[in-house]
């Protein structure tokens, strides 16, 4: 089929009718005679029920002879995970949070029949105590700029046409019909967008030198192996939006001469998986993808390899062998992918997040693109939240917001109302930052400046009962065990670095231990073959530096102060004692003496810091220190 931009146009207005109320402002005093109801499809919703949901509230439309007056969409994620399962009912756009199936009966009867909102499921302030009606009052979203994200929770994934009714393939189609190679490059460039996989290479340059390259084949690969603890961004935007990324792809395959490329996928995904077919073959129907699209002549295949879980598969060269089919390994560079990628032809490789930016900055310009963000960090960033804060879920932002507003406002504070002490930015490659740079503008320059990095967007937040000594043996840990074998510093020397956190963590270290894991991170980072060994060591050198009393009260007083070290915890039995005798029987070892009544004892020679005590009195009268 010839897809041109008056035939594109065509088909948005067609495609409008059906998700009108979605798109269009609309009066929730008016009763409607028809409705939009939008369910959260993404992973953590459908895990916590939003399928059965789904399936109970058909149930009871039917059972009023509602199904022509209510349109239920499954969509992708909302972001606000942590008080899914999420809906959201058009016209009016009611946000209701924590949605149960038994709650389908009361919503038809009440919202949709009555015009009547269930109160109970809208989302209260914790602080005011106010229900927010839409999710544009629930602060989580409030300081949000939402681009890569724009259409995630908004649209059906899994139908291209609702993609089209919101503008999608309509800056591919600009790209064919109305600019230039360079031009789409140039554009591009201008836009100051840099890669969102980690160190963040201006995208455009990347592009270029592809473009450069002469072959007679090239390819694009897109990495959505995203192997980051605590990491969810480039799973959520694939479930909610894999038409973008689609979009993304093909706009870089013309603009660098690729006529194939491969989205990269763990299979640890497997909805994100589903819906990339599903987003893959409709596209080629539809004549986006495939075999001369829009009648110009260029084919643009696009084929998804699911990946095995390893991390090192997050690196370029590594990603390339296992599409190879060879072992995920990296290789020295140069020459770079750009000149020799995949079967030695010149490839270009950008993440999910860099592509969903793409068809924006070409629809609406670099100009428009750089109103948002710093001047050396334009537009925005997804991050996921997790950790010890309220409000875990995906948010995205300007670049230059700081720390302490994506933690607070967005992120609605520390979990229980404890004190925040860390937080972990760019995973097991970035560093730990402490409460003094909360006020920290997000930027690459800013973050390098302190010694931690962007990264793909995980951000684990840690309270006063997390040990800092302890997360750098966790991250240690994780790349060591993830570490491919192939180069001696990272292979050899994460190990010896796990083997001295361990030796402090289990109260053994010595006071020469921190300098040793100092030269041991140097040496690493300056002899590791790839970047993410010469990055394993920046979780012990930032704890290092901005947590080190933690790290001497480990050596040097054989104490942890969060209390999180199991061997260097003491179980003690505070007067509040009942003396009910309930610890001294579940006590493992017998350690634990004293009469009916009366206040018991640990004998702290023999106790084996189990915890056992701990979690089984009924009084709180044991304390760990």
């Amino acid at each position: 089929m010839m897809i041109t931009a008056e035939k594109l146009k065509e088909m948005q207005d067609v495609y409008k009718t059906a998700v009108s109320l979605r798109l269009e402002k609309n009066d929730r005093n008016e009763q409607p005679t028809v409705f939009d109801v939008l369910i959260c499809g993404g992973t953590g919703c459908k895990s916590s029920g939003s399928k059965e949901i789904q399936r109970q509230l058909e149930y009871e439309l039917a059972a009023r002879g509602m199904l022509d007056k209510v349109h239920v969409v499954q969509t992708g994620c909302h972001g606000f995970c942590e008080n899914g399962p999420l809906m959201i009912i058009y016209p009016g756009q009611f946000f209701y949070c924590r949605v149960k199936p038994d709650d389908a009966g009361e919503i038809v009867e009440s919202h949709l029949c009555n015009g009547r909102p269930v109160e109970r499921l809208l989302y209260y302030d914790p602080v005011d105590g106010k229900p927010a009606l839409t999710a544009a009052d629930v602060s989580f979203y409030k300081k949000q700029k939402r681009i890569v994200l724009e259409h995630c929770g908004r649209i059906d994934p899994e139908k291209i046409e609702e993609y089209i009714a919101v503008g999608g393939y309509a800056a591919l189609v600009k790209a064919l019909t109305e600019m230039t190679q360079d031009k789409v490059i140039e554009e591009v460039i201008d836009s100051g967008l840099r890669g969102r996989g980690g160190a963040g290479f201006p995208t455009g340059k990347k592009w270029s030198f592809a473009k450069n390259a002469e072959s007679d084949k090239k390819y694009i690969i897109c990495n959505a192996d995203e192997g980051d603890p605590g990491a969810f961004m480039d799973r959520s935007v694939l479930e909610g939006d894999p038409h973008r990324v689609l979009e993304g792809m093909a706009i870089a395959a013309y603009a660098i001469g690729a006529d194939e490329g491969y989205i990269y996928v763990r299979a640890e995904y497997p909805l994100a998986v589903q819906r990339l077919k599903i987003a893959i073959q409709q596209a080629e129907e539809r004549g986006f993808l495939g075999k001369n699209i829009f009648g110009s002549g260029k084919d643009i295949m696009l084929h998804i390899k699911e990946g095995a879980g390893a991390f090192v598969c997050g690196e370029e060269t590594a990603l390339i062998a296992s599409i190879e089919g060879r072992r995920g390994m990296p290789r020295p560079r140069p020459p770079f992918p750009a000149n020799e990628g995949l079967w030695g032809k010149p490839t270009n490789n950008n993440n999910v997040e860099t592509y969903a930016n793409v068809a924006q900055i070409i629809n609406k310009g670099a100009a428009w693109y750089r109103h948002f963000g710093t001047a050396e960090s334009p537009g925005t960033k997804v991050f996921a939240l997790t950790g010890k804060i309220n409000h875990t879920g995906l948010a995205e932002v300007p670049m230059g917001i700081t720390m302490r507003e994506i933690i607070y406002d967005i992120g609605g504070g520390i979990l229980d109302g404890k004190k925040f002490k860390a937080v972990q930015i760019g995973g097991p490659s970035g560093a730990c930052l402490p409460e003094e740079l909360l006020d920290l503008p997000v930027t690459y320059d800013s973050l390098t400046e302190v010694g931690a990095m962007m990264g793909s967007g995980g951000l684990v937040v840690m309270d006063e009962t997390t040990c800092m000594v302890d997360v750098a043996k966790f991250f240690i840990n994780f790349t060591q065990s993830e570490s491919c074998g192939q180069c001696t510093p990272c292979r050899e020397g994460t190990k010896r670095m796990l083997e001295i956190l361990t030796r402090i963590t289990e109260g053994g270290g010595s006071e020469s231990d921190l300098e040793l894991l100092e030269i041991l991170a140097r040496n690493i980072k300056q002899a590791s073959l790839c970047g993410l060994g010469q990055t394993a060591p920046n979780p012990v050198l930032s704890t290092i530096k901005y947590f080190r009393d933690e790290y001497e009260a480990h050596i040097k007083e054989k104490h942890c102060p969060a209390g999180a070290c199991e061997s260097l915890a003491s179980y003690i039995i505070t007067d509040a004692c009942k003396g009910c005798g309930l610890c001294a029987r579940n006590c493992p070892v017998h350690v634990i003496t004293g009469k009916v009544k009366e206040k018991h004892c640990i004998d702290q020679e023999r106790c084996i810091k189990c915890g056992t005590c701990y979690t089984n009195c009924p009084f709180d009268a044991i304390i760990k220190e």
